[in-house]
């Protein structure tokens, strides 16, 4: 007898976390039947290289996770049955949670299904996750701002190298060159009373202390 599923169920086949992080485990559903009370989600977990199975999650109408076992007080109903969410989290989740986790849902009269199955990896976060991060805090950062410290240098060159060929022996200035000349020298003078300022400033705070 052929039977047609009425009633479909996805969860993604591979999860990656990290020790102590939480981690979701997806799964939707679409039934052609409304919604109710008589609706019904079970979650089971089944370790590496073992036909064991057990309960850590069922759903109707209220949450009721496990009270028994390593998942005792860590498993967090995230889903949503009226928008075909049926998802849980495992909170501070440890390398011995690796394994093998389905989700089955029943709504009838759509009790045929497919049941999914998600392998989880729970993995320690190790030095090269960390140098990674580090890497990429890098490259939005410190670069855009070595950037900026070239293309000042650049300018500041350029600027230099004008002024010392404006002042060769023999050469006239025009009146804009001389007027660039006594902005110059304006400049400096503030650039050097800003210098003398900070220099006091440094002076009271250590006298301070």
């Amino acid at each position: 007898v052929y039977i047609v599923l009425s009633l479909e169920i996805k969860a993604d086949a591979h999860v990656w976390g990290y020790v102590g992080e939480n981690i979701k485990l997806k799964c939707t559903f679409k039934s052609t039947s409304s919604i109710t009370d008589k609706l019904t989600i079970d979650w089971t977990y089944r370790p590496p290289s073992s036909s064991r199975t057990e309960s850590i999650f069922h759903y109707q109408s209220f949450q009721y996770p496990t009270t028994v076992g390593t998942f005792r007080d860590r498993i967090s109903w995230v889903g949503d049955v009226y928008k075909g969410d049926a998802s849980i989290s495992i909170i501070n989740p440890t390398i011995k949670d690796n394994g093998t986790f389905s989700c089955a849902v029943k709504n009838p009269p759509d009790v045929y299904h497919n049941i999914p199955g998600t392998e989880l990896t729970v993995t320690e976060r190790g030095f090269g996750t960390m140098l990674s991060s580090v890497a990429l805090l890098s490259i939005l950062v410190f670069i855009p701002s070595a950037v900026v410290g070239v293309l000042l240098l650049v300018r500041m060159g350029r600027k230099s190298a004008g002024l010392k060929k404006r002042s060769k022996p023999g050469s006239k200035k025009s009146s804009i060159e001389v007027s660039a000349d006594t902005d110059q020298e304006k400049d400096d003078c503030m650039a050097k009373l800003c210098v003398c300022c900070a220099e006091c400033l440094d002076s009271d705070y250590e006298e301070t202390y």
